[in-house]
């Protein structure tokens, strides 16, 4: 492989989450040295203010392997009481990338409820393929997701 085909690769790798079959990926997205959840934003603030809001290290859990951080102890409330109505979908990979067969980082900058679930995507460009058909990518996404992490 010459040098530009290894670049050319790389750059695809950048984008797409892979490793070898015989490793699972976690079902929480977190940043490689890092065990925050969606980057350290309060997922439950979507829900009640509408925006992606940091969280702080005062009001923590643990959840499916991850740390999650909330803006206040009363959405950390929340969130224990109802993780899943109120974790993104996905474990917080990008659902674009899950509905096309593929694990890349979900983005808590590019998000939306639908159907009372919060989906993440990689970018604004992604997000946009995304929207033209949501209802099809969610289904798409469901039929392959959790068996996507074995891949």
């Amino acid at each position: 492989m010459n040098r530009r085909n290894l670049l050319t690769t790389g750059a695809a790798a950048a984008f797409f989450i892979g490793a070898s079959p015989a490793f699972a990926k976690p079902p929480i997205y977190t940043q490689r040295f890092r065990n925050l959840a969606i980057d350290g934003h309060d997922p439950v603030a979507y829900f009640t203010i509408g925006a992606p809001t940091l969280g702080e290290a005062a009001f923590t859990t643990e959840y499916k392997g991850a740390e999650w951080r909330f803006a206040s102890q009363e959405n950390l409330d929340l969130f224990l009481a109802d993780s899943e109505a109120y974790a993104p979908q996905y474990g917080g990979y990008c659902a674009w990338a899950i509905a096309q067969g593929n694990l890349a980082r979900g983005n808590p900058k590019f998000w939306k409820i639908v159907d009372g679930k919060l989906y993440l995507n990689f970018n604004a460009d992604i997000q946009q393929r995304w929207e033209a058909d949501i209802p099809g990518f969610i289904a798409s996404a469901d039929s392959q997701w959790p068996a996507i992490l074995e891949a």
